[in-house]
């Protein structure tokens, strides 16, 4: 009974705010910058919500609104030393009234601690790593380009790490790139794993592809490798 009493109070504190497809705003009651986001703890009438984007000059007191989101519950910040009984980890600043929608295989960063931007990753200058060999291994452009047949199936790719996201959702979210891939789709490939590779490691990725995964708040994916195991 508690916990649903929990759960129907945060509901209406939502619901004192813009509607989700739209953003939340509200006034910047409280800021701090850590672990490259910046957490915002954000007023609407008597609604109060903690909001995290991508680390950004926000001023206390000026009314901002934030593109939606992924809600955390009970989430620990490492470099804070806090937890959030509730808060929403939001893609960033949006103008007020306009509607928002990431980009097709945008950079899932909601995890403090990982090297995340506002925008997807660009492709590296340089990245040249070989394709990995037998069967089921593929380049991340063939992995774009053969998604429909590739959808649900085993996948083999070799690439270098270029950004890591730690525990969202119990997942770790590696950024790839290998050179191949068309930088208009972001230039990088998701994989999901319980691996902790380091960015900078050549790595050979094994899993399954899933093409166009929505995992909300306007999150889609192309292509992505989840429950991958991850080897240098």
């Amino acid at each position: 009974m508690k916990r649903f009493s929990l759960v129907l109070a945060f509901i209406f504190v939502l619901a004192g705010f813009a509607a989700a497809q739209e953003g939340i705003t509200g006034k910047v009651i409280e800021t701090m910058n850590s672990g490259g986001y910046t957490y915002l703890l954000l007023q609407h009438g008597k609604a109060k919500a903690w909001v995290a984007i991508p680390q950004a000059k926000v001023a206390k007191g000026g009314t901002i609104t934030v593109a939606p989101g992924v809600e955390m519950v009970n989430f620990q910040s490492k470099t804070l030393h806090r937890k959030f009984s509730r808060i929403i980890f939001s893609g960033g600043l949006m103008q007020a009234g306009m509607g928002y929608k990431a980009p097709a295989n945008k950079a899932f960063s909601m995890a403090e601690g990982s090297s995340s931007r506002a925008s997807a990753v660009k492709t590296e200058n340089g990245v040249r790593v070989q394709k990995a060999a037998g069967p089921n291994a593929y380049t991340v452009a063939e992995v774009f380009a053969k998604r429909a047949v590739l959808d649900n199936k085993p996948v083999v790719i070799r690439g270098k790490v270029v950004k890591v996201s730690m525990q969202i959702m119990n997942k770790n979210w590696v950024h790839i790139q290998d050179g191949t891939s068309d930088p208009s789709l972001g230039g990088d490939l998701v994989v999901t794993t319980s691996g902790q590779p380091s960015v900078g490691d050549v790595v050979t990725v094994s899993g399954t592809l899933h093409k166009d995964r929505d995992f909300g708040a306007g999150y889609i994916y192309q292509a992505i490798v989840e429950n991958a195991s991850v080897k240098k």
